[in-house]
């Protein structure tokens, strides 16, 4: 295609992911695909340095860093047709001006999802196993556990609940299909069959606190789900349960956990809290049952290629004139990240 059809775009992000996003053969199609300056990258749309690269672009491949897509920015954007997002949840940067305006936005969160569920699967096995406590008393006691200290544990029947259907949620039940686990799920927006063909016994959330050996969360962050674990249902995970939380930290009521956690009932994995970093104070950086990771559980390092792999598909499609494989609507964001 002459360069003069393609459509110009513009990267929107913190530059110091581009590189990892698209690496020097993405680049290179880019390339192909779109007039587009690779060493231009906006972090400020009110600077105006940037009117004439803003005011051409018709596709924006934005990342994580990229300032709101408020009305201002979008004015100084009359032709902007598209918003490539190469990370997961859009919400944090489209929103109603955006939608009256008719653009389209997608999202790579599909792709973020797949290192979410194999953290999450890794840490459920392990949880099973009691490694992460185990680990903690062996390096300070130097000694093997005894029969009886190992006698609850193994993953053999494991009783393992997961809340949310999300993305993440689905791809978890399907990376432990080939484990001899228990599974139940509460998301009330999925249906019996459904649930049961994802190999899960549907269960109200209280009931699948209560039946639960391990809790998983993969719920999106929104008003309904605010601390949608309270100390009440906390309460609920029998002694001896384990939380995993590597959705958003909103989703638990993080002084009742801790409460929880300081009296050694329960333990938890937690790869997202509130706020992010935890204070230095914070009692969860020292308890042996808490297994702490920096928002890790999402794509990093050389994962965050298979984003920018997603975002060139889509502009990919768009050359061809064919629609968005992963286009967020406005209804979307009600039930997900």
């Amino acid at each position: 295609m002459p360069s003069a059809l393609l459509p110009a775009a513009l990267f929107a992000m913190d530059p110091v992911h581009l590189p990892a996003l698209f690496p020097p053969p993405l680049m290179a199609r880019l390339r192909e695909l779109a007039r587009i300056d690779l060493d231009l990258v906006v972090r400020d749309f009110a600077d105006p340095a940037l009117a004439a690269a803003l005011a051409e672009s018709e596709v924006l491949i934005t990342g994580w860093g990229c300032p709101r897509l408020d009305g201002a920015a979008l004015a100084a954007m009359p032709r902007l047709r598209t918003v490539l997002h190469a990370g997961g949840s859009v919400r944090h940067l489209v929103g109603e001006a955006f939608w009256q305006r008719g653009r389209t936005v997608s999202s790579a969160v599909q792709a973020n999802a797949l290192p979410v569920a194999e953290y999450t699967l890794a840490a459920i096995l392990l949880a099973g196993k009691g490694a992460f406590t185990l680990a903690e008393r062996y390096r300070l006691g130097h000694a093997r556990p005894t029969a009886g200290e190992v006698a609850g544990l193994g993953n053999l029947g494991r009783r393992v609940g997961v809340i949310g259907a999300s993305r993440v949620g689905r791809r978890v039940m399907e990376l432990l299909r080939p484990f001899d686990l228990a599974l139940s799920l509460h998301d009330p927006y999925v249906g019996d069959a459904t649930a049961a063909a994802l190999g899960a016994v549907p269960l109200a959330l209280d009931d699948l606190l209560r039946g639960s050996d391990i809790i998983t969360l993969h719920a999106p962050d929104t008003a309904e789900t605010y601390r949608m674990l309270d100390r009440a249902r906390l309460a609920l995970i029998p002694d001896g349960g384990v939380l995993i939380n590597t959705a958003r930290g909103n989703l638990v009521d993080h002084e009742a956990l801790t409460d929880e956690l300081a009296g050694g009932r329960i333990s938890a994995v937690l790869d997202v809290t509130v706020p992010e970093p935890l204070p230095a104070g914070s009692p969860l950086y020292r308890l042996p049952n808490v297994f702490l990771t920096p928002h890790i559980a999402g794509s990093i390092g050389n994962e965050l290629e298979r984003l920018g792999r997603t975002v060139m598909a889509e502009l990919e499609r768009l050359a061809a004139g064919l629609p968005l494989a992963h286009q967020v609507r406005p209804a979307d964001l009600a039930t997900s990240a």
